[in-house]
């Protein structure tokens, strides 16, 4: 049966508020594949085994020679599979030990970005299940939506469902700052920290406690 593509799709891309003032400044998220090229700044999230096989060996078949990892990646929801494993701390693979409470849920629009990527001449895809696996399906053309599974992105409870959940949305190289509609933090205490932070900058999104995005 043909799945309901949801209207209005949001994408949603974790990061340490460590790294805010970092994307600020270059006014774009940018590639893992960029940042290694680079001195690091800010706390880095994530595991370092799957960082590494999306830059060297996961490619996209819709564009092929395009690395995983020489895209900047976005979740379908907030409170994903990744930021459970850092709400619970106990993954050896996962050097970063800060919980959920320091990162932050930057939110754009998926039809806008994928205007803006063919405005500017970059590849975009998605996949229907998790970026970092070896068996993941990716499609660059919005009418094959119906090819990831919603009711399990959106599913509050997904144990059993956790590869379907973690589907992305992947652009090329960089995510322009200006896209960045709101950002999602776990409590009022780190809206005003966000806050703190962006003020003074051009594109200044809304702020919000989003304690339901969280664990």
């Amino acid at each position: 049966m043909k799945r309901i593509i949801p209207d209005h799709i949001k994408i949603y891309h974790i990061v340490h508020i460590s790294k805010l003032p970092a994307i600020l400044a270059e006014k774009y998220l940018i590639s893992d594949a960029k940042l290694q090229k680079r001195l690091p700044v800010g706390e880095t999230i994530g595991m370092d085994e799957i960082k590494r096989r999306r830059l060297e060996e996961l490619f996209l078949s819709s564009h092929p020679g395009l690395r995983v990892g020489e895209c900047v990646p976005f979740y379908f929801c907030p409170r994903s599979v990744m930021l459970y494993l850092f709400y619970k701390g106990n993954r050896q693979d996962i050097k970063y030990h800060g919980g959920q409470e320091p990162i932050l849920h930057l939110v754009a629009d998926l039809h806008r970005a994928v205007a803006w990527a063919e405005q500017s001449g970059l590849r975009w895809a998605f996949t229907n299940s998790n970026a970092g696996s070896y068996y993941f399906e990716d499609f660059a053309n919005l009418e094959d939506l119906d090819k990831v599974d919603w009711e399990s992105v959106y599913a509050k409870y997904w144990h059993g469902h956790q590869e379907q959940k973690q589907a992305e949305f992947l652009i090329e190289s960089r995510f322009p700052w200006e896209l960045i509609e709101g950002i999602g933090v776990y409590s009022y205490e780190w809206v005003d920290k966000v806050n703190k932070i962006i003020t003074g900058v051009c594109e200044q999104p809304p702020v919000k406690q989003k304690r339901d995005w969280y664990y």
